[in-house]
């Protein structure tokens, strides 16, 4: 038995793939979001309510917050572990090595410890769908889950298939398989996240699985469609959507974030300043070019009033700083001015 998973790259995963590389390094070198500790804690509650909430955890977004920042509440005690559990396997979420079977293990345990009598270990029973008494689909046979889960994580350690792709893929197989008694889902989108992370950094504080809650219905059709089609397609294209997606609302955040940042900073200017910058533009000019440009006297009231601002906020700049009244004396535009 090879486990080989069976997927075909579309057009449109491909289109998804490339739109996904180049946010990714917007993202990384062309904002603050590396750096952004605060957001990163927010995003990472995101993450753990939102990849409870598609198993049914009861939780609300504050009362994940309030159980992770170590406050007691009253919800189901249940869903408390849930949440505190989650909040482990993700802390530890670097250290893991995303094709070793006993990091899968170690991961399965911490998300499930104290709520499932087999958490850390493969299932020993069968599981699949049934219609009443009726049996309509077994999954894998318990002997076979061990076997199965190696061969794939061979195949992904040695396949040559871009990460972003890769972790789609496995995140789709491991539900598929359904390795454990419990906590198949919460473990395919915890392993896809890893295998991001490792590819880029960022990953880790990405909440992907945010878009996967809010199309829950879509995020299970497509599961079902590529588990009838016997080919992961559909789920690649699904999954990697809500990647895209989320990364775009990442670098939106960090756009917005920053133009309000510059605004906050940014000095108004009056129309005869403005005059004085536009002047600058395109050569030095001595004090009395440029009042004698914007028709005003180079007295030294004029001179305190529009152009003293323009030097203290760094916009233009003296030629010959160390002599400020000398008659050579010109005035250029800084970078910042520019």
């Amino acid at each position: 038995m090879k486990n080989h998973p069976t997927y075909t790259i579309t057009e449109k995963a491909a289109d998804y793939l490339a739109k996904i590389v180049e946010t990714v390094i917007r993202l990384e070198y062309g904002t603050d979001f590396i750096k952004d500790i605060r957001l990163h804690r927010e995003n990472r509650v995101k993450t753990i309510y939102s990849s409870l909430a598609i198993e049914g955890n009861a939780l609300s977004f504050d009362e994940v917050t309030d159980v992770i920042e170590g406050k007691i509440i009253r919800g189901r005690q249940a869903d408390v572990k849930e949440v505190k559990n989650a909040y482990d396997a993700y802390e530890e979420i670097m250290d893991f090595s995303p094709y070793e079977v006993k990091d899968f293990l170690k991961a399965h345990s911490l998300m499930t410890h104290g709520l499932v009598e087999e958490s850390g270990s493969f299932r020993k029973g069968d599981v699949g769908v049934f219609d009443g008494d009726l049996v309509v689909h077994i999954d894998a046979r318990p002997q076979f889950v061990s076997e199965l889960v190696e061969e794939l994580f061979t195949w992904a350690k040695s396949s040559d298939l871009h990460p972003v792709l890769k972790s789609a893929i496995l995140h789709y197989e491991i539900e598929i398989i359904h390795s454990f008694s419990d906590g198949n889902g919460r473990m395919g989108r915890l392993w896809q996240t890893l295998i991001l992370a490792k590819w880029n950094e960022i990953f880790a504080w990405i909440p992907m699985e945010t878009v996967l809650f809010e199309n829950r219905d879509k995020y299970y059709f497509a599961i079902s469609q590529s588990k009838r089609e016997n080919d992961s397609s559909f789920f690649l294209e699904f999954v990697l959507s809500a990647i895209y997606n989320t990364i775009g609302e990442q670098l939106k955040h960090q756009d917005k974030h920053q133009d309000k940042h510059q605004d906050k900073h940014q000095v108004q200017l009056s129309d005869i300043q403005l005059s004085i910058i536009n002047l600058l533009k395109n050569k030095d000019l001595s004090r009395k070019e440029i009042f004698e440009f914007i028709g005003l006297k180079s007295d030294s009231r004029s001179f305190k009033r529009h152009m003293s601002p323009l030097i203290k906020e760094g916009l233009v700049k003296m030629t010959i700083a160390d002599k400020p009244n000398s008659p050579l004396q010109k005035y250029s535009l800084t970078d910042k001015g520019r």
